[in-house]
């Protein structure tokens, strides 16, 4: 039977978030698998940032999965989908797919990305029949926060109203000098309205040399405990590297002001000298994803890029 695809509603987040958890804690082999991600929380933080951008999978009023579509302006990237298990390999997934896709077209996106199972051949080759193409693994990586607790940078949640449009504007410029149109104004006001974290904001003799956008502790992607940097990057050229190193500063003493005790980040394995520095300092792989793109492009995954995020 053909499903109906809409937008999702709020009072469906209840159940969006249960068939989320089952999914992905039922093909992890979790003996409870509503317990995935334990108090970390996707669906309603994401459908709170763009309702229009996420999609519900429905038949016959049914509720069967749903999917979240995130810009970050010229570069979009899509998760996390999920259909409950007893409909998987009934067309579900590509019927949200297909919605994604129309979405990512009505946006222009110069280029689109993902995080799957680099274990599975069918999420995979799923992806690959909608333009995606399997390039460097994304390891997700931790270590425990140590050191002082001072926070080494400005955090956006500080500043006045007038203050604020004037670092997004920053933000945008040191994204959009790593790649054209990049912009992380969605997911710095979505932490700031939704109270989910804070943006630590990197400045050198009154230039924003580098931001991260970092969540922190239960009801937010990062969990009890955790300091979770969805995304962090500073401005190429020849300081990019130590830079970074005082990015990573900032975070970590953004963490541990906060009480957390680990400090989590994504960062894809193209991108050497940000993976290299981040094992330098300590961080391990929890766990690693494949980053699949449209086109089968570097887009900002390259070696002189210091970007942390993972596109779960």
């Amino acid at each position: 039977m053909e499903s109906e695809i809409r937008t999702l509603r709020e009072d469906e987040l209840p159940e969006a978030e249960r068939i989320f958890r089952l999914a992905f804690g039922t093909f992890l082999g979790l003996p409870d698998p509503l317990t995935f991600t334990g108090d970390c929380a996707y669906v309603r933080t994401r459908w709170r940032a763009d309702p229009s951008a996420t999609f519900a999978a429905l038949r016959n009023g049914e509720f069967l999965g749903s999917n979240f579509a995130s810009r970050w302006g010229s570069f979009g990237f899509f998760g996390p989908l999920s259909v409950r298990p007893d409909l998987w390999d009934q067309g579900v997934a590509k019927r949200l797919l297909a919605a994604t896709m129309d979405c990512f077209t009505a946006w222009r996106l110069e280029h689109a990305g993902l995080f799957t199972f680099s274990q599975s051949a069918k999420h995979v080759g799923l992806y690959m029949h909608y333009g995606f193409y399997p390039r460097f693994l994304t390891p997700i990586m931790t270590k425990a926060v140590g050191g002082a607790a001072v926070v080494a940078a400005a955090q956006f949640s500080s500043l006045p109203a007038r203050e604020q449009a004037a670092a997004v504007q920053a933000c945008r410029g040191v994204s959009s000098a790593i790649f054209d149109g990049l912009d992380l104004e969605r997911e710095i006001r979505a932490v700031h309205a939704q109270g989910l974290g804070d943006t630590l904001l990197q400045s050198e003799e009154g230039e924003l040399r580098g931001f991260a956008v970092c969540h922190m502790g239960p009801g937010t992607e990062a969990g009890s405990g955790v300091c979770y940097v969805k995304f962090g990057a500073v401005r190429p050229g020849p300081r990019a590297a130590a830079d970074f190193e005082r990015l990573l500063d900032a975070c970590e003493g953004f963490a541990a002001a906060r009480g957390a005790t680990q400090l989590v980040a994504g960062v894809n394995a193209a991108r050497e000298a940000a993976y290299r520095a981040l094992l330098g300092r300590g961080f391990r792989t929890a766990i690693q994803g494949v980053a699949m793109q449209r086109p089968n492009a570097p887009g900002f995954n390259r070696p002189d890029a210091f970007v942390i995020d993972d596109w779960r």
